[in-house]
């Protein structure tokens, strides 16, 4: 008896198909655990974040992808939310990316990249071609 129960044991420290993560799945949507929302509502306002940042809101993908982090995390939980913080996580990294590549090529190339247009693109001399500049 003994040594069956130590088998039994040992088989199952051995076992590589055993998931030990399997038991951390997130019982809540939300970083705030049982504070937060309920997961139709957490489905609500996961949605809303999602759609609205298509309005220009790019922030309020990165804020889904903070607040749903749990869900984010966890690939099999929450099937419902998922692909609204997945969107929210690729679209936020889209909009990084371009507003990085934009800051970026205009802070390297400036001048020599753009050539006299260069001028008409820039905001520092926006008083000067405006006369704001002159005391008289």
């Amino acid at each position: 008896m003994e040594a069956s129960q130590s088998q039994s044991q040992s088989s199952n420290s051995l076992n590589p198909n055993r998931n030990p993560f399997a038991s951390s799945l997130p019982l809540w949507p939300t970083i705030d655990g049982q504070l937060g929302l309920s997961e139709e509502e957490s489905e609500k306002h996961a949605r809303r974040f999602y759609n609205f940042g298509f309005l220009l809101l790019p922030l309020l993908w990165a804020l889904n992808c903070f607040y749903f982090w749990p869900v984010l995390r966890h690939a099999h939980s929450f099937p419902r939310i998922r692909p609204y913080i997945v969107g929210s996580a690729v679209g936020f990294a889209v909009f990084t990316a371009l507003l990085c590549s934009w800051a970026l090529t205009f802070s390297i190339g400036g001048e020599r990249l753009f050539g006299p247009v260069w001028d008409q693109l820039v905001m520092y001399n926006l008083a000067d071609r405006l006369g704001l500049t002159s005391w008289n």
